[in-house]
C-alpha cells in the first residue's frame, strides 16, 4: 500500500484504537481472493536518460515516528511513496494523529492527540522500524507497547541493544507474547556504551533520552546518514541532539518540543541501485536529489568495476562502456560498503570477467537471494557470509521470486540485463523500499510492467 492509496482507503476503514477493520460488503472476505503481483521485464536494452530520487526509507520510517514528541503539528516533506510508509502513517492515524496529505510526498502531523501507547499488533508486524515507536512513546509518555517487529527476514536481527538503552535511562521492560512493553517514571541521562553498532538501537536511545533530565552520552553509535537526518529533525523540533555522524553522540534532555517543518534526505540506496542498472545495462543515467557524499562507498567501487561517475552538486551521472572487472567488496557499518547494497553488487559482479569475493559483515541470511541468480545463470557460491563470484558472459531471463526488499531491487536490475523476458514474483518485499519503480524506470527506456491477478482461493472447509 502507498500513501495515496491509505489516504482513498479511509472511506473503506473504520480505524479504531488498536484495529483496523474492513467494513462487510466493500472489500472481499478473508481468504476468498489472493492478489499476486509481479514485475515482467524484457531486459537487454540500457537504461538512458534522468531519474529523480525519492526520501530515504531508512530515515523516513524514524522520523515519523519521532513526531510523537512533538506533541504538536510538523510537516514532513520528501517523503518516499512506499507501503512502509503507509504503515508508519497507518499506526500513527490509528493511535490518534491527525494526518493531512499536501501533495503525494508531503504530509501535515498532528500528534497532540495521541493517548493510546499501544502500537496495533497487525501493524508493527509488516515492518522491522515498528520499534522506533518504543523510543518515542517512551520519550513522550513514559511507556508504550510494540509488537516484535517483522520486515524482511536476515537473520537474527536482536533488539537487545534497544532494550539495554532503555533500562539505562531508567525504564523497565518486560517481552510477553512477543510483545514488548517499556515504562518508566521518569528518565535520566546515563552513558550508554553500545556492544555492537546498531542504527534502530542508536536511533531509538535518540529518541527516548531528548527529554530525558540530564546529559545522556551514547557511545560506539551507528553514523549512518540517516542517523544524522534523525538527529536534525530531533533538533529542529527543539532537542538538543550532538555528534550524530561521530562515534559520540551527545544529548542534552529538554522539558518541550515542538512541531516543524522538515524535509527527509534523498535515499542513497535507492540511488545506488539506478547506478548499478546504468553500468550492468551499459547505459547512460543522470540520478538526480542525491547527496554525492553520502554515496562515496557506491562510487568508489562502481569506478573499480569500470563504471564512469560523474559528481555534480546534487545529482550523479553513470554510464559504463568497457567490460566489468572483478572486486573484493566487504559491507560494514558506515562509512563502509553498504549492506544494503551488497545484493545489487553481486547482480553487476555476476557479469565481470573475473572472479569477485564478497563477504557480508552485517546479517546472517543476506545470500538467500543467490539460488534466484543462480536460475539466471549466475555462478556463484556461498559459504557462511562469503560469496564467491565467477562472472559469466550474460545473465539469462527467468521466472524468480524477491525473497526481501534489497534482493528483490537486485532481481529487477538482474532481468533488467538480461536479453529476454523476466519474471519476478512476491514484490510487496520491493514496494516496501522504492516508490514508482516501474515508471521511473519505464522513464529511463525499461520495458518493465506490473502485474495484479486475483486468485481463487480454496476455502479452508475443504
Amino acid at each position: 500500500m502507498n500513501l495515496l492509496l491509505f489516504f482513498r482507503q479511509q472511506r473503506c476503514y473504520n480505524i479504531k484504537s488498536s484495529v483496523i477493520e474492513k467494513k462487510r460488503g466493500i472489500l472481499p472476505e478473508k481468504g476468498e481472493f489472493k492478489i499476486l503481483k509481479k514485475f515482467v521485464v524484457r531486459g537487454g536494452r540500457p537504461l538512458v536518460g534522468e531519474v529523480t530520487v525519492s526520501g530515504a526509507k531508512n530515515a523516513a520510517v524514524a522520523i515519523l515516528p519521532a513526531t510523537i514528541l512533538a506533541g504538536g503539528k510538523c510537516v514532513l516533506e520528501n517523503l518516499p511513496n512506499i507501503s512502509d510508509v503507509a504503515t508508519s502513517v497507518q499506526i500513527l492515524h490509528a493511535m490518534g494523529a491527525s494526518i493531512r496529505m499536501i501533495d503525494k510526498s508531503t504530509l501535515e502531523i498532528d500528534t497532540s492527540r495521541i493517548v493510546i501507547t499501544e502500537v496495533p499488533a497487525e501493524m508493527s508486524r509488516q515492518m522491522r522500524a515498528s520499534y522506533y515507536f518504543l523510543g518515542a512513546l517512551l520519550g513522550r509518555f513514559g511507556r508504550g507497547c510494540v509488537s516484535m517487529p517483522g520486515g524482511c527476514d536476515l537473520g537474527p536481527r536482536p533488539i537487545d541493544q534497544h532494550l539495554k538503552a532503555f533500562a539505562a535511562l531508567g525504564a523497565e521492560f518486560r517481552v510477553e507474547y512477543g510483545t514488548i512493553h517499556v515504562r518508566s517514571d521518569g528518565l535520566q541521562a546515563e552513558h550508554i556504551f553500545f556492544d555492537t553498532v546498531s542504527v534502530g538501537a542508536t536511533i531509538n536511545a535518540m529518541l527516548a533520552a531528548v527529554k530525558a533530565e540530564g546529559l545522556t552520552i551514547l557511545e560506539n553509535v551507528a553514523k549512518e546518514p540517516h542517523i544524522v537526518d534523525v538527529a536534525n529533525f530531533l533538533n529542529t523540533m527543539g532537542a538538543d541532539v550532538r555528534g550524530a555522524g561521530t562515534d559520540v553522540i551527545k544529548i542534552r534532555g529538554v522539558k518541550e518540543m515542538h512541531g516543524c517543518n522538515y524535509s527527509i534526505i534523498p535515499d542513497q540506496i535507492e540511488a545506488g541501485s539506478y547506478m548499478v542498472a546504468a553500468a550492468i545495462t551499459r547505459g547512460n543515467v543522470l540520478i538526480r536529489n542525491v547527496i554525492p557524499k553520502h554515496l562515496e562507498p557506491i562510487t568508489a567501487k562502481l569506478e573499480r568495476a569500470g563504471a564512469t561517475v560523474e559528481e555534480y552538486d546534487d545529482a550523479v551521472r553513470v554510464y559504463c562502456v568497457g567490460d566489468i572487472e572483478p572486486l573484493n567488496i566487504k559491507t560494514m557499518p558506515h562509512p563502509g560498503f553498504p549492506t544494503d547494497m551488497q545484493p545489487l553488487m553481486a547482480v553487476l559482479l555476476s557479469t565481470a570477467k573475473g572472479t569477485s569475493i564478497i563477504t557480508e559483515g552485517i546479517w546472517d541470511n543476506r545470500f538467500r537471494y543467490v539460488d534466484e541468480l543462480i536460475r539466471m545463470g549466475a555462478n556463484i557460491q556461498v559459504d557462511g557470509r562469503v560469496a564467491v563470484i565467477e562472472g559469466v558472459p550474460a545473465l539469462q531471463p527467468a521466472p524468480v521470486r524477491a525473497t526481501d526488499l534489497r534482493a528483490g531491487a537486485a532481481l529487477v536490475v538482474a532481468a533488467l540485463a538480461a536479453d529476454g523476458v523476466s519474471e519476478i514474483e512476491e514484490i510487496g518485499h520491493i514496494e516496501r523500499g522504492y516508490e514508482d519503480l516501474v515508471g521511473k524506470l519505464r522513464g529511463l527506456g525499461a520495458d518493465i510492467k506490473r502485474i495484479e491477478t486475483p486468485e481463487k482461493q480454496l476455502r479452508q472447509a475443504l
